[in-house]
């Protein structure tokens, strides 16, 4: 929902179903990792469009408390966003440091780090693949097992096939090698030490 000014956002905020407070969910701009949960009134939500930093109402403390204010690891704002019920807030922002006062990144004791869904997990699946002692190797072990060549060899062979196929009007054709072309890549990334967040992060360095 768009708001003209600052305070007519805050005066759209339902503070009224929680005795003066609404539940803030705060949200890695980045990585989309949520990095905990607190709680805002009216003059924190002011003070954190105000300052840029997230600031909560401490419920032990009874007072505004601006996260970092001790530590350091402040949460840079970069977008607030209000719910359907305009009693929930989403705050995306840019951490400086572990988010958790125990030290974690998030208070789920997680790891803030960039994911792709699937191919994240088909990353670590690779991986542990390469890692394998077992005697009967997967096509994976096997392929790094013959070396960075042939994993070369084999995406560039991936790669014609997707070149050949997209002359032609055969869908299913064209996506499968297309999924075999990425598949491998995904295999030459980790021969070379890399994975694809690497990749992500050339690309926004771009933009």
């Amino acid at each position: 929902m768009f708001y003209r000014s600052k305070n007519e956002f805050s005066m759209n905020i339902d503070y009224e179903k929680n005795n003066g407070l609404v539940p803030a969910i705060i949200q890695d701009a980045i990585t989309n990792k949520v990095l905990m949960l607190g709680y805002m009134n009216e003059a924190a939500v002011k003070k954190t469009i105000e300052t840029n930093l997230v600031t909560f109402f401490s419920r032990s403390k009874q007072r505004l408390w601006t996260k970092g204010e001790d530590s350091g690891n402040v949460l840079n704002l970069v977008n607030i966003k209000l719910d359907c019920d305009n009693d929930t807030l989403l705050v995306q922002v840019n951490p400086k440091g572990p988010t958790c006062h125990k030290g974690s990144d998030t208070c789920w004791n997680t790891a803030n780090s960039q994911s792709y869904g699937f191919l994240s997990e088909l990353e670590a699946v690779i991986e542990s693949r390469k890692n394998s002692k077992s005697e009967n190797k997967s096509y994976v072990a096997s392929l790094f097992a013959k070396g960075i060549n042939k994993i070369a060899q084999k995406v560039g062979e991936e790669a014609v096939e997707v070149v050949i196929e997209a002359k032609d009007d055969d869908k299913t054709l064209f996506l499968d090698e297309s999924a075999d072309l990425l598949f491998h890549y995904l295999i030459l990334l980790k021969a070379k030490g890399f994975e694809l967040n690497d990749v992500v992060n050339v690309l926004k360095s771009r933009s």
